[in-house]
């Protein structure tokens, strides 16, 4: 069962992350949808449990659903490094978080202190993201989105967030932390699960 979002609809984005929601609202922006976040309305975050991007997203929304009352958009994305048996995946924000917060520049070490101790080369990895969209009568449609890369040490650039500054995606001789924002959203995972969102729902 599913359904789709129209202009003038309001919409939950089940996140507290405020650098995730200011680009799934750029996203949104042209459909006409209001967004608003989790965070803003004070929900609680809810424990993700799930093993999979696709199940802690769905878990998200039906949260951020049946506490407003509204459609409400979840995202899990993370990182996939093949050498680390696709880890981090989804403890990617776990591996940075330390007792004084997220520390991402600790858990990028990690992952190239963990690549180093199994010899990898060349490293591939993969930016990976589901959107799950709900309703509070049920109803959701669910999407994914993939790129693929190579791990770079050191990390390059300060723009973008979390692990940005050692991927970069193919094609391209940029991380994901040097690139231009926008140029980036075009292209990122959350980009290209967006695009499946908006033909399945918008």
């Amino acid at each position: 069962m599913s359904r789709r979002l129209a202009r003038g609809d309001r919409l939950v984005v089940a996140t507290h992350n405020m650098g995730k929601m200011e680009e799934i609202a750029a996203l949104m922006a042209p459909y006409g949808v209001e967004v608003t976040s989790a965070g803003a309305l004070g929900l609680p975050v809810p424990e993700e449990t799930e093993e999979s991007f696709t199940g802690n997203a769905r878990l998200k929304a039906k949260a951020a659903a049946l506490a407003t009352g509204l459609p409400a958009l979840a995202d899990d994305s993370g990182l996939a490094v093949e050498a680390l048996g696709d880890a981090p995946g989804v403890h990617t924000a776990d591996w940075a978080e330390t007792g004084a917060g997220r520390d991402f520049g600790k858990a990028m070490e990690r992952v190239w202190r963990e690549l180093q101790a199994v010899g990898a080369e060349a490293p591939r990895a993969a930016f990976c993201c589901a959107l799950v969209l709900v309703w509070p009568d049920g109803a959701e449609v669910a999407v994914e989105g993939r790129v693929e890369g190579r791990i770079v040490w050191p990390g390059r650039g300060d723009r973008g967030h979390g692990y940005d500054p050692i991927f970069q995606p193919d094609g391209h001789a940029e991380t994901f932390g040097e690139m231009d924002r926008w140029e980036k959203n075009r292209m990122s995972h959350r980009g290209v699960a967006f695009r499946a969102l908006v033909a399945a729902a918008l």
